[in-house]
């Protein structure tokens, strides 16, 4: 009897044959799939920008001065244990600080203050310098800056 004969030997062998053709052209061309890839790449890069659109806004034109940094600043400071200083060397009583600080500000001729404060220094202390600093600066045209020591921040 030949391999082939039978009803399960015919089946058999015609199932193999269709696997090997199988086989042997598993390759897909991807070529035409990277060139549409790449044909909507480019145009949706060209058309992006244009998607963008927005708000036209006429923004005014001014001739101010660009703002500078003083070249000694104003500094205010709280210690440890609750001290004012104005400068490096004036301490400021703490009743008299609301008064003390505008005279200070106008003979430094200063508008921005800029505050320190000692780590351990309590919030209530650095919260009232703050407080009185932010009205007496604004009232002059200037800010707030708080000086921080980057090798003590955690």
């Amino acid at each position: 009897m030949h391999r082939d004969a039978g009803p399960r030997g015919a089946g058999v062998s015609r199932r193999r044959r269709q696997r090997n053709a199988l086989a042997q052209n598993a390759e897909i061309n991807v070529t035409s799939l990277i060139d549409v890839a790449f044909t909507l790449l480019v145009i949706f890069i060209i058309t992006a920008p244009a998607l963008q659109g927005g708000i036209e806004l006429r923004l005014p034109e001014t001739d101010i001065q660009p703002i500078t940094a003083q070249d000694d600043p104003f500094i205010v400071s709280v210690d440890a244990d609750g001290l004012i200083w104005i400068g490096e060397d004036t301490q400021v009583p703490r009743d008299e600080f609301r008064t003390a600080l505008p005279r200070f500000l106008d003979l430094a001729g200063a508008s921005d203050v800029y505050i320190k404060a000692d780590r351990d220094a309590r919030h209530g202390d650095v919260a009232f310098v703050k407080g009185i600093a932010v009205t007496e600066a604004r009232n002059r045209g200037g800010g707030i800056w708080e000086l921080m020591d980057p090798d003590t921040q955690n």
